[in-house]
């Protein structure tokens, strides 16, 4: 095989791969969220046993345009959290999250990094702001997304730091945890349709 062919391949492959990534939101797109089917769970590690609880995702929409610059948010209820154990429950919301001074936890994605198919499964990362105890961080979590007909669903898993970002650790002495929770947003919802997306 000749350099030259080699190099026409290469290109053709650059071409197509590119052409792959523009033609993915090909369209203008609106994604609504449907908080009933969406959820949030959490994990916290302790000496003893791991802590799962739950938030509630309260509304969302999200804009994607043709170049694939995203906008728009996720809002979750941080006075929702749970755990199932009330003595825990109220520690984490008067002590940790402050959630009666800071009753919100939200995210505003800016971009998308990896091409979405109209159709079918793809990972992609996703870059924006996450505001949690009144501060917004910036952060890029990969995500696990799904495309249908006229419904979307989004799996994301990332770490929040809390304590590195100004949460009180809520360790006693009989008790230890971990500075840092795993977080699992589900997100999903209905999609728009071109001529509806782009009458707006």
């Amino acid at each position: 095989m000749t350099y030259t062919r080699v190099r026409h391949q290469s290109l053709f492959l650059l071409a197509t791969l590119i052409a792959f990534g523009a033609s993915s939101w090909a369209q203008e797109r609106e994604f609504q969220v449907d908080p009933s089917h969406s959820s949030v769970k959490f994990t916290l590690g302790d000496v003893l046993h791991t802590v799962h609880g739950t938030f509630k995702v309260t509304r969302g929409d999200l804009h994607i345009d043709s170049g694939g610059k995203i906008s728009g948010e996720i809002l979750v209820d941080a006075q929702s959290g749970e755990s199932g154990s009330g003595m825990r429950d109220h520690k984490m919301h008067k002590e940790v999250l402050e959630s009666d001074r800071y009753p919100q936890i939200s995210f505003h994605p800016d971009r998308i990094e990896g091409p979405v198919p109209s159709s079918g499964t793809s990972s992609v990362k996703i870059h924006g702001m996450f505001n949690i105890h009144g501060v917004d961080r910036e952060i890029t979590v990969p995500a696990q997304v799904e495309m249908g007909t006229d419904r979307w669903t989004a799996n994301v898993h990332f770490t929040v730091p809390y304590q590195k970002w100004g949460m009180k650790n809520p360790s006693t002495l009989f008790l230890r945890v971990n500075d840092s929770v795993e977080i699992d947003l589900m997100a999903t919802g209905t999609i728009a349709p071109p001529a509806a997306a782009s009458a707006q």
